[in-house]
């Protein structure tokens, strides 16, 4: 049976790498609901009218419409052999309407939890530093340059840091991810759909442990 594979993790767990790896290797859509609602902008058809409608109006899009979309966008072609849902189901209403579509699809749910201890993901963010140059990432707790703040590469670049990755913001990312997600993460404990995978290795070990799941 084909599958439809929720990825969950905290900001900076390696989800984006992870859902890119198991496009390359299973050859799978990745479907995101950002790409979606960007994609309502052109799109003519009466549900894409009513989205648009309810977004100029500055509301929320309700869960109904927004599993419609995802209905609608997972039955081309492209989605037959299963697919990775990015940013849905966000809470457990909508984790049972994607249960609903998974029936109806004959596909089966498989939701992978990339789980890194908070402090680690602290420093994974805190700590990146990237080359202006050359676009190179270090990080200064895992994968320091050689010498002191310049691109191993390009040694006359000073190495960049990110406004927004500081100790402050990162644990106010981290605390609001925390909030949002754990009901969504219980429900699949408690429904026996939910796997974890230990997120603190290499990006290649990771994607082995979500492959055996998967497969």
């Amino acid at each position: 049976m084909s599958k439809i594979i929720v990825l969950m993790g905290a900001p900076g767990a390696g989800k984006g790498t992870q859902a890119r790896l198991l496009q390359e290797h299973l050859n799978l859509p990745q479907i995101s609901t950002g790409d979606i609602f960007r994609a309502l902008k052109t799109a003519q058809t009466p549900l894409a009218q009513e989205v648009r409608d309810i977004m100029t109006r500055g509301q929320l899009v309700p869960d109904e419409l927004t599993i419609q979309l995802v209905k609608e966008r997972t039955a081309k072609d492209d989605c037959l052999n299963g697919y990775i849902l990015d940013g849905f189901p966000r809470t457990p209403a909508q984790a049972r309407s994607l249960e609903k579509l998974a029936v109806e699809q004959d596909k089966q749910i498989v939701a992978v939890l990339i789980d890194v201890p908070l402090e680690f993901l602290e420093k994974r963010m805190t700590g990146r530093r990237s080359c202006p140059v050359c676009g190179e990432i270090y990080n200064i707790y895992f994968k320091p340059p050689r010498n002191d703040n310049v691109c191993d590469l390009h040694p006359q670049a000073e190495l960049l840091h990110r406004a927004d990755d500081n100790p402050e913001t990162v644990r106010a990312r981290l605390a609001t991810y925390d909030e949002q997600t754990r009901p969504l993460v219980e429900y699949y404990k408690s429904v026996g759909l939910l796997h974890t995978v230990d997120g603190t290795g290499e990006p290649e070990g990771i994607y082995s442990q979500i492959e055996l799941i998967v497969r």
